[in-house]
């Protein structure tokens, strides 16, 4: 089968791999019809988060139908239309009956204590074999396979396997209640659906700091009030808005690469001799050739921001990504403001099916995010726009199959 597999740092390919199998009665395989890129996927590609495996299969949004189950996957068939949550869980163990599938004792074969499995990942995250691919093993898949309603389309259904439901956990880790005023910083896909899922929370306002022209005009159009840090400073636009206050809640929906753009070559260009790459994917400051990455001027600008605009005894929500490594955080400001701080990767299953319920019900529709379809075999060419954050480029589906 084809499949996006990684390398090396700046070294992806479309490649031909073997179809996955049955390992435990408890797995299933699933035939993709539709993957994503997600921000994510680049932190490993530039190698600000490391440990990623030469031969593993990259992605973790999938939607598709079920082609296979072993013996103890009592609760789909055949041909059954599912998505595929991001994170990994086994569904009984003390933490996923608790609502807390990251943090799964059993999914992760490095133990208890290695954290969150996923698919497509670093080697401490599993690893599992992505979903850039045509085909999939999906393990403990009664409770890693949501079943999609007819009247939900795969392209709504992609937008719910990682980002609606990350964009959600983090305005519900900030503890958004009617009439709170929310920061939001970095207007990706998950900084839409943050923005999204505080409309539904009944937010009072809420500021969407970016610098990317098509980003601002997408949560524009959610109706919340852009903030360009290119043009000004975000924490006094946010403090003058609010009467010198600050906001009531902060998301952070960069992570580890809230930096400005690097002026060197992108971090997977074909076109780039390798060393160039890979010195240019792991510099401090590496990004994407074109200037347009958010937010701010060095790592952790986004957490600094957010501490700063809040007000006192506010919410901070981290869900952008930090690897394990990074131990930078403004200590000093969020414990003098008596800020309560919030963070993790999503429990993608714990939100999923009431998700999918708002979807199917017309009470939010997520194509509005999606702003670009690219087929599997444009994997590449669709990875390089994505990464230079071209206009249009919001959030790509790749489609797999019919």
């Amino acid at each position: 089968m084809k499949a996006v597999v990684f390398h090396g740092i700046g070294d992806i390919r479309l490649d031909d791999v073997a179809d996955p199998a049955i390992e435990q009665e408890t797995d299933a395989i699933v035939r993709l019809t539709a993957s994503a890129i997600c921000g994510t996927d680049l932190h490993f590609i530039r190698g600000t988060m490391e440990g990623v495996k030469p031969g593993t299969v990259l992605g973790h949004e999938g939607v598709g139908v079920v082609e296979q189950l072993g013996r103890e996957v009592r609760n789909l068939k055949a041909g059954d239309r599912v998505i595929i949550p991001s994170t990994i869980a086994c569904g009984y163990c003390s933490y996923c009956r608790a609502g807390y599938y990251a943090q799964c004792d059993n999914a992760n074969p490095h133990g208890k204590q290695a954290g969150t499995a996923f698919y497509g990942g670093p080697e401490q995250t599993g690893p599992f074999s992505g979903l850039q691919a045509e085909k999939a093993r999906i393990p403990f898949a009664s409770v890693n396979l949501v079943k999609i309603p007819d009247d939900v389309s795969d392209d709504q259904a992609i937008m719910l396997s990682d980002i609606f439901p990350t964009g959600y956990f983090g305005a519900d880790l900030a503890g958004i209640k009617p009439g709170h005023t929310v920061a939001v910083f970095g207007c990706g896909p998950v900084g839409q659906f943050a923005i999204a899922s505080a409309k539904l929370m009944k937010a009072g306002r809420i500021f969407a700091v970016d610098a990317v022209p098509d980003r601002l005009e997408m949560a524009r159009a959610q109706g919340a009030e852009v903030v360009d840090f290119n043009t000004e400073d975000p924490v006094q636009a946010i403090r003058q808005a609010t009467g010198g206050i600050g906001v009531d809640c902060a998301i952070d929906a960069v992570g580890v690469d809230a930096v400005h753009a690097h002026t060197g070559p992108a971090s997977h260009d074909p076109g780039v001799p390798k060393q160039e790459q890979q010195a240019a994917a792991t510099a401090p400051h590496a990004q994407p050739s074109d200037g347009n990455w958010v937010p701010g001027d060095a790592p952790g600008q986004a957490l600094d921001w957010a501490v700063r605009a809040l007000a006192k005894a506010g919410t901070l929500s981290i869900i952008g990504v930090y690897p394990p490594t990074d131990n930078t955080f403004p200590i000093g400001v969020a414990m003098n403001k008596n800020l309560t701080i919030r963070m993790g990767n999503c429990n993608h299953r714990k939100y999923i099916p009431e998700l999918v319920e708002l979807v199917r019900t017309g009470v939010i529709d997520p194509l509005a995010v999606l702003t670009k379809r690219e087929p599997l075999a444009s994997a590449i060419d669709a990875y390089k726009a994505f990464d230079r954050r071209k206009p249009g480029w919001v959030k790509v589906e790749l489609e797999v199959s019919a």
